[in-house]
């Protein structure tokens, strides 16, 4: 006979975590065991200091309030509705209740036993960790070292799993094929082709100093460029990228698209002064994970024109997508995606030169600002660049700089057919504004940090993440070098920017709901950009420059630095982390479900589930603004 009273609560309990992780006999057996309770407004579940009951509980209808006593108050910490877990304590710490819970309105709930809940965990690692999360977000110290909870312990159990990971090492060969300095090109070539391999390299004391290909034979022996009896250090490549032997495919797919070439030196301690062990080739990366980025790369190699380069941004969106259903690590994704970006803007920069009637007449360099300055750019987004070049004199200052205004035209137009739209503000190179010399850029700079106003710090936290993408990197030492002395010189500064990043608050109110927009177009939506992203890599920012490092941009490696900087804050900052990687795989699928930015969300729209995930999100959001109001003394300031 069937229990249509459990298959009902099967139904319900299918759709929440931590339940819609676990095996169907798992959850039946749950859902067969639940005690329904109905609660009529003001009825207490249990109360504060009480012992622990032998169930936890589940919001089924209603909403139940926890409530913390504080002398003669009852103060409101959180209210619980529909798909809600409270009363964790049993499971977790056997312990007296630290709230009491009450029936704010007429309430049903389910009452699950801990017994068989506890054999559950015991083989299923991520309820476990759930069931952590959900009860560490309630407690003190989140945090704190000394806790073995971890707020985003549920990371992977809200998210698909995937036999893909970051840190999956790549497998390379361990017999390399070598030859010595001494060798004749054609002695090298006979190697190679008696053990049928397209490269070898040249070693010398058991080291890598360099690596000829098949490429290599074609273009520079078989075109008659050198003589086949010459030594191999005449056509070799030099020097080699050498990894230790736990390059992940993550960091050889990264590398190899980063320096253009498709082959990796594995030596004993990831340098080329250690003994070479072995090589990894892109060939052995395509056969590790098949969809490689490196055949867009060559694409873009071979590109004559800008149509050229729209087709293949076409196929770096598909390639996304396919990623975020393959569920691939974000922080993979976004370097991936981040390094075609840049790319595509350096075929932009290289076409737009040769149409230039002259080359340039001094050094220069360009800049990319804002997300993909950060290389965080995973949706087409509007562009963000500047422009700057080396100091001349007076009398060439204006002949220089219509030069590379005409030439960033070129350049920021072709980027638009490419589908990055015009920045509505021109935040551009082609505006005259951000196409400077180097010394206008560090007055500019200067006079933004020593006479803070609120448009000059606007353009701070758009400006200080920029990132060379093409041309002199000297120049844009020169800038960062600037930058910190100017700050040096006038630390307030770093307040004014911490007074910024608390522009935003948290994004939930005092009952969890969802801040969102007042008016407008986009009335009683979310920003998920204003309200989540920002305020993490604002304070990222701010935290990163207070330390004077350098060629920090990124907002996860900003806080993975911060983490060693200050360890006693670590937690807080690996907090940060995960809920920046939930956020942006989160707006990505938006954006790509939506076809827009995935800035703002309809929250009608989303299920528990992913209220949830983006709710877990925001707690760090509150700790970190209020670690800068605390460090800053921003009260003072408001």
């Amino acid at each position: 006979m069937k229990n249509t009273i459990a298959e009902r609560i099967f139904d319900f309990l299918k759709d929440f975590p931590p339940f819609n992780i676990l095996e169907k006999d798992q959850l039946f057996e749950i859902a067969s065991n639940i005690k329904v309770t109905y609660l009529e407004k003001n009825n207490f579940i249990f109360k504060q200091e009480a012992q622990p009951h032998n169930c936890f509980y589940v919001v089924k209808d209603g909403a139940i309030g926890l409530y913390r006593t504080m002398g003669e108050d009852q103060i409101l910490v959180d209210i619980c509705d529909e798909g809600d877990l409270f009363g964790l304590r049993p499971i977790i710490q056997n312990d007296h209740y630290l709230m009491s819970a009450k029936a704010n309105e007429e309430s049903i709930i389910y009452a699950i036993p801990v017994e068989i809940l506890q054999e559950i965990i015991k083989t299923n690692t991520k309820a476990h960790k759930y069931l952590i999360a959900s009860f560490s977000s309630n407690i003190k110290t989140p945090y704190a070292v000394t806790s073995n909870s971890n707020l985003f312990a549920n990371v992977d159990s809200l998210e698909k799993t995937n036999t893909f990971s970051e840190v999956q090492t790549a497998k390379f060969s361990k017999n390399p094929i070598t030859c010595v300095p001494s060798a004749t090109i054609k002695e090298a070539a006979n190697i190679m082709s008696s053990n049928r391999v397209g490269s070898i390299l040249i070693v010398e004391d058991k080291k890598p100093i360099g690596i000829i290909t098949d490429k290599d034979l074609r273009l520079k022996i078989a075109t008659g460029l050198f003589s086949i009896e010459e030594k191999v250090g005449t056509i070799m490549s030099f020097p080699v990228i050498t990894f230790p032997a736990k390059i992940t495919i993550a960091e050889a797919q990264i590398a190899m698209i980063k320096y253009k070439i498709t082959h990796l030196c594995i030596t004993k301690d990831g340098t080329p002064d250690s003994e070479l062990i072995g090589i990894l080739s892109e060939h052995d990366i395509v056969v590790l994970h098949g969809n490689n980025p490196s055949v867009l790369i060559k694409e873009l190699k071979r590109a004559k024109n800008v149509a050229s380069l729209k087709y293949i941004r076409e196929k770096t969106s598909a390639l996304l997508n396919s990623y975020i259903e393959q569920n691939i690590p974000i922080s993979f994704i976004s370097k991936i995606i981040s390094e075609i970006t840049d790319a595509i803007t350096i075929k932009a920069i290289e076409l737009s030169l040769d149409e230039m009637e002259i080359q340039p007449p001094v050094k220069f360099g360009w800049l990319a600002l804002g997300s993909q300055g950060r290389k965080e750019q995973l949706l087409i987004t509007d562009q963000d660049n500047a422009l700057v070049f080396e100091d001349v004199f007076n009398e060439d200052y204006h002949k220089t700089k219509d030069y590379f205004l005409k030439l960033s035209k070129k350049i920021t137009d072709k980027l638009h057919t490419v589908g990055f739209e015009y920045c509505p503000s021109k935040m551009m190179a082609s505006n005259p504004k951000w196409c400077l010399s180097l010394s206008e850029w560090k007055s500019q700079f200067k006079n933004w940090i020593t006479k803070p106003s609120e448009k000059s710090i606007m353009m701070c936290t758009i400006f200080f993440d920029y990132n060379l993408v093409y041309g002199d990197s000297n120049l844009v030492r020169k800038m960062s070098k600037s930058i910190f002395k100017s700050i040096k010189s006038y630390e307030i500064f770093l307040n004014f920017l911490g007074k910024n990043a608390l522009v935003n608050p948290p994004p939930l109110g005092f009952f969890r709901q969802f801040l969102v927009e007042s008016d407008g177009a986009h009335k009683d939506q979310f920003d998920l950009k204003s309200r989540a992203f920002m305020p993490l890599i604002d304070a990222a920012r701010l935290l990163i420059l207070s330390h004077n490092v350098k060629n920090k941009n990124n907002t996860i490696e900003r806080f993975e630095k911060l983490a060693k900087l200050e360890p006693q804050n670590k937690d807080l900052y690996f907090s940060c982390i995960d809920a920046f990687k939930i956020l942006l795989r989160y707006r990505t699928e938006q954006g790509i479900k939506h076809n827009d930015s995935g800035r703002f969300i309809e929250l009608n729209n989303l299920n528990k589930s992913e209220k949830l995930k983006l709710k877990g999100c925001f707690k760090p959001i509150k700790d970190i603004q209020e670690l800068l109001n605390i460090r800053y003394n921003l009260a003072q300031m408001m």
